[in-house]
């Protein structure tokens, strides 16, 4: 990912060097599933005790490189053709909040790959991607913006926000 890229998801995904809950965006102080710190770290109940204390910034985005590493190599395994870097940009922050398994059998990757695909549920390829609006079933607003943005991103280079 390229530093516009990574300046871009900090700012969209936040940064909090204490742990907090992803749901409700209220500081834990007890590993609670959702349980997060730095640049949207899952925390998992194994890690607990090394960040229940919370984080330096170093710290933050050591953790934040770390963790974008498998949903770089997830775009780049599943891109069978050439992308900008703003494109590359795009599907690394979709796929970094939608996870590499949805990401990997995504209709996104199956159009990019296939320009000619055509899905029945999405007729053009901005539809298939801001389709990943949703949240427990529902459309979520601020999934929408972000799928915008990426959306935009992906298809004018331009690094916006909401």
């Amino acid at each position: 990912m390229s530093n516009e890229g990574l300046a871009w998801l900090k700012k969209v995904e936040g940064k909090s060097l204490v742990p907090y809950d992803d749901q409700t965006g209220k500081p834990v102080d007890h590993w609670v599933q959702g349980a997060t710190i730095g640049y949207g770290h899952l925390i998992t109940s194994a890690e607990w005790p090394q960040y229940r204390g919370g984080i330096d910034e170093a710290a933050a985005e050591a953790l934040l490189r770390r963790d974008l590493a498998p949903f770089e190599n997830a775009v780049n395994q599943g891109l069978k053709v050439p992308q900008q870097q703003n494109q590359f940009d795009a599907l690394v922050a979709l796929a970094y909040n939608i996870g590499t398994g949805a990401f990997l059998g995504s209709s996104v990757l199956r159009m990019i790959n296939d320009p000619g695909l055509r899905v029945p549920a999405y007729p053009t390829l901005e539809q298939a991607w801001k389709a990943w609006s949703r949240s427990q079933g529902r459309e979520n607003r601020g999934l929408a913006n972000r799928r915008a943005a990426e959306w935009t991103m992906y298809s004018e280079g331009r690094y916006t926000h909401w």
